[in-house]
């Protein structure tokens, strides 16, 4: 019995993960903004509400296909787009995608990846979303679009959320940012975790792959991080992102919406969908729960555009709360990098059959065959 066959939940993957990567690299995995109070809220929010069960329904089948961007997918989970993949895990994004698109579902990858936009689409054999910023460095953002469209993706979700990077204060003491701290503070805290040493050090070098023609030093990720940080621009408006929708001339969402306002604004541009997301908590301490916000989003923007909650899935039944308060599907991010720092691709297939089975489990218990059937009725907030 491996030590995966032990995990029976997204908490067990977390802890089975902490044991096999160095502290630094636990740290930048789930570390968040300054006090991290927005991170917990996106844990909370959950256990605000709880389910109106339904007896004596037919659940012998459970249907939890839906679509997204319109692509149809077998789990309403997708993955989010995370830097860095190949910190957690030598294979990073390849193993994800492998793990992701076996599983039935969509993958999205981010600009900073330690995997090319090319080499994703090589390794993929289902839906792709790419995440873009607006940069300052326009022609790299118009070279990744037109690399995309060549590689067949099925959409873009813009980050909208990063006019300012946020105060990661784990990595701050970490040395992120200052690569001579960072290589000497991997190198202590690895030396009791020899084998994702090994790894590191006999592998292909860790490189922000999809910027090795842009960047110096050949994207090399250590060397290179000040390079993309002051690619964040703070001028960024609706009139940019509008350049990018065009340019794109696909599926375009927008990741980091925060407020009824600015989604209703997104849907007024004819974006494709809204991702009610506040960075895991990485960017401002204090923002909302995408899941607090899913409610008066979705009565405010109705069918005109898609929605998708991002932030603090742990747990199936935290997906049938989303759906059934609006949500087309959801995002997940530490906790599938919890099974790929615990298992590399194994560790991901675990993620996605424990959510599986709780998503399962939940819809047999409160008398729900398909999510389509899913509605506000089924839950009701905590008085």
């Amino acid at each position: 019995m491996s030590k995966l066959d032990e995990c029976f939940s997204i908490a067990d993957l977390r802890q089975l993960a902490k044991k096999k990567i160095p502290s630094v690299m636990f740290d930048y995995l789930e570390g968040s903004a300054e006090d991290e109070l927005t991170a917990g809220w996106n844990l909370s929010s959950f256990s605000k509400y709880e389910f109106v069960p339904r007896v004596l329904k037919d659940v012998s089948k459970i249907d939890l296909s839906t679509s997204c961007q319109g692509v149809k997918i077998d789990l309403p989970v997708i993955t989010a787009p995370t830097g860095m993949t190949r910190m957690f895990h030598w294979e990073g994004e390849k193993a994800v995608v492998r793990a992701t698109h076996k599983a039935g579902t969509a993958y999205s990858l981010s600009t900073v990846a330690t995997t090319s936009i090319e080499d994703v689409a090589n390794e993929s054999k289902g839906p792709l979303f790419f995440q873009i910023y607006a940069w300052h460095d326009r022609k790299m953002v118009f070279d990744f679009i037109e690399r995309c469209k060549k590689s067949n993706y099925d959409g873009l979700m813009l980050a909208v959320d990063l006019a300012s990077l946020g105060k990661r204060e784990r990595d701050l003491r970490n040395g992120h940012g200052r690569p001579s701290i960072l290589r000497k503070n991997t190198a202590l805290s690895a030396l009791s975790k020899p084998a994702w040493l090994f790894n590191f050090l006999t592998k292909p070098k860790m490189r922000m792959a999809n910027m090795v023609e842009h960047l110096p030093h050949g994207a090399d990720a250590l060397k290179v991080v000040d390079s993309v940080n002051q690619q964040f621009s703070a001028s960024v408006t609706w009139e940019d992102a509008k350049e990018l929708q065009k340019l794109w001339g696909g599926k375009f969402m927008l990741k980091g919406i925060q407020s009824v306002e600015d989604a209703v604004l997104a849907a007024e541009m004819g974006a494709s969908g809204i991702i009610l997301s506040n960075h895991g908590g990485r960017q401002l301490d204090g923002a909302p729960a995408g899941l607090d916000l899913l409610p008066d989003v979705v009565k405010a923007v109705g069918s005109d555009i898609e929605v998708i909650v991002d932030g603090g899935i742990t747990r199936g039944s935290d997906v049938i709360k989303a759906i059934a308060l609006g949500a087309k599907s959801v995002l997940i991010g530490r906790a599938y990098l919890y099974g790929l720092a615990a298992g590399g691709e194994a560790g991901v297939t675990k993620t996605y059959d424990i959510l599986r089975d709780e998503m399962t489990r939940v819809m047999q218990l409160i008398g729900c065959s398909s999510l389509s059937e899913l509605g506000e009725q089924h839950v009701k907030r905590h008085e």
